[in-house]
């Protein structure tokens, strides 16, 4: 293994070995490890929608949405989005993402009831739903009744890997998702890293596709561009501070 390991969770590089065609496997066993939470686990296929062509402006703009689009056997669309950065509004943001792929498929005149049920899981880098779970889950309730179900239309998963940190949880011998934020934390110690590996033949699809991008010299370059404009400031950011702050200077 590479010394500096590369961040599984630059979105460029997630696109790169859970994305492609070819990578079924490792998104199918990802997917199940998420969805044991509200019993739709049990997916045996699931189809990716697209190979994504990533031009430099795509990758060099920090706000691409980088989000990773399949459909299951059972016509379930499925949309993941990994979101380190701490936006404001996730839960709208989520929601847009959500409806945008729920229409996606329809045309004017077409019969709604044949809209299938979307699944969003975002993968987040902080804290955001109140409560202790890394994993949160939420559907549609009726208020006064919680147990009625307005629609399965509607799935919408947050997973914390900042809260996954600050748990302690390591038992990644029986729980599959956690093996999986393990896998994504870039922080893992190599040891634990090869016991995943060791373990799970998904985990170890995906890293070899990650080892793939790491000898590639576009890839690398690729996923260092991403890195830059997901976390560095914009240069008209920096202006616009720099601006206001000579009028106050002014002013005073």
């Amino acid at each position: 293994m590479n010394t500096e390991r590369l961040n599984p969770l630059n979105d460029y590089l997630f696109m790169k070995y859970m994305g492609e065609k070819g990578d079924e496997e490792q998104l199918l066993a990802f997917l199940n490890a998420v969805l044991q939470k509200t019993g739709r686990n049990g997916i045996v296929s699931v189809e990716i929608e697209e190979n994504k062509t990533f031009t430099a402006e795509i990758i060099g703009d920090k706000t691409s949405i980088l989000d990773l689009r399949a459909t299951t056997e059972k016509g379930i669309k499925v949309n993941i989005e990994v979101q380190l950065r701490n936006v404001s509004r996730m839960d709208r943001r989520s929601l847009f993402y959500w409806s945008r792929e729920y229409v996606r498929g329809i045309e004017a005149g077409d019969d709604y009831r044949e809209l299938p049920p979307v699944i969003a899981v975002n993968i987040v880098d902080f804290d955001f739903i109140p409560v202790d779970e890394v994993h949160t889950s939420f559907h549609l309730w009726e208020d006064s009744h919680k147990d009625i179900m307005l629609t399965d239309a509607l799935e919408i998963h947050f997973i914390s890997m900042a809260k996954f940190r600050q748990s302690g949880k390591n038992d990644i011998v029986h729980n599959r998702l956690y093996r999986w934020l393990a896998f994504f934390d870039k922080d893992t110690d190599e040891e634990t890293l090869k016991k995943i590996i060791a373990m799970d033949t998904a985990i170890a699809k995906a890293q070899e596709k990650i080892m793939r991008v790491s000898s590639s010299k576009e890839a690398l370059r690729a996923y260092q561009m991403r890195e830059m404009a997901l976390w560095t400031i914009p240069a008209a950011s920096i202006m616009h501070v720099k601006k206001a702050s000579e009028r106050a200077s002014r002013k005073v």
